[in-house]
């Protein structure tokens, strides 16, 4: 079970423990050219049952020791200010303390609310996962990160990181063509608007006994290692 109210919409989610800390918070862009448009706020008459799959399903393949008692899963849009703040702040210290160590697995899930090029990244890292890179390809993105809608995850980029990392690009330029991982990217979205979520990145730490806890923002390691640290004494 997962325990808490939501955090856009004002309405109880049965089974969520949402702790809400915003530090630094991407909005929702209104760029009338986006194919993947954010929902505007919601008045639910009802509460919405969130599940562990709306946490789990349709994100990345896991990082780190797939039986490790704490997931953390991160909302993310490669285009996002903040979430390329927690990339470089935050998450290399996450990953040596406490990935590597066996204690937390990671799982990214898209929520593209910038612009087009957000969609175009996300169908990138999907594509790169066929031949095992998705993480590999997720870093190279966050790693050239130069602003929002200005073009650097533009096709022409996305494809000399796709050959920077070293993939077989005619596999990878007929995956990006043929947009075999739309629907993936569609119900990542969809999970992230159940959920509330209004902006990226966002996180929810789900511990041992499945009780999921919400963070806004790019948070400094400390709080990820307070909640950790909570978490594994359980």
């Amino acid at each position: 079970m997962i325990h808490g109210p939501s955090l856009a919409i004002g309405a109880v989610i049965a089974s969520i423990v949402l702790v809400v800390a915003f530090l630094g918070f991407d909005g929702i862009s209104n760029e009338p050219e986006l194919v993947i448009e954010p929902t505007p706020t919601i008045q639910e008459p009802e509460p919405q049952e969130i599940t562990m799959e709306t946490l789990l399903a349709n994100g990345s393949p896991i990082l780190g020791n797939p039986d490790a008692p704490i997931t953390l899963v991160e909302f993310g849009d490669y285009q996002c200010h903040f979430c390329n703040v927690f990339f470089h702040s935050t998450e290399d210290e996450i990953l040596k303390t406490y990935v590597e160590t066996g204690k937390v697995r990671m799982i990214f899930k898209d929520y593209n609310i910038i612009g087009p090029d957000s969609i175009s990244a996300s169908r990138g890292a999907h594509c790169a996962n066929d031949q095992g890179m998705f993480w590999e390809y997720h870093d190279i993105l966050y790693s050239n990160w130069a602003g929002e809608n200005n073009g650097w995850a533009s096709d022409e980029n996305l494809l000399k990181f796709a050959q920077e990392i070293e993939l077989d690009t005619d596999e990878w330029s007929e995956c990006m063509t043929s947009g075999s991982h739309a629907q993936t990217i569609l119900a990542s979205n969809e999970d992230a608007r159940s959920l509330g979520l209004t902006g990226t990145p966002a996180f929810f730490i789900i511990g041992p006994d499945d009780k999921a806890t919400q963070l806004g923002g790019a948070q400094p390691f400390e709080v990820f290692e307070n909640i950790f640290e909570t978490e594994l004494k359980k």
